[in-house]
């Protein structure tokens, strides 16, 4: 069996709502942070359209394997990240991790 790719997926609110500089600040400097880890592949940022969920906005990025996946997990910038901006910004989330279907 090959390693699969894994999309990790998060979605979730923000303390600060959903249309605030606030938010647009989080977003855009979240992605810059992220997408630059080692392994980060096809990092996107999303706003919630559906009225079928309360969450306003989303994550998703995918890695190449398992190993990939765990590095990002512990990379200084990951838990820098956690620690100083999502816990104190993100109000909740649920986050999903996939391996993709080959």
């Amino acid at each position: 069996m090959n390693q699969a790719s894994i999309k990790h997926m998060v979605i979730f609110n923000l303390h600060a709502g959903k249309d605030t500089l606030e938010a647009e600040q989080f977003l855009k400097s979240s992605a810059q942070e992220l997408a630059a880890i080692p392994g980060v592949e096809q990092f996107e940022v999303f706003r919630q359209v559906s009225t079928k969920t309360d969450y306003d906005f989303g994550f998703s990025m995918v890695f190449a394997d398992k190993a990939a996946y765990e590095a990002y997990n512990v990379h200084p910038v990951h838990t820098h990240y956690v620690a100083e901006r999502w816990v104190k910004e993100v109000s909740r989330f649920q986050e999903i991790d996939l391996s993709i279907f080959e």
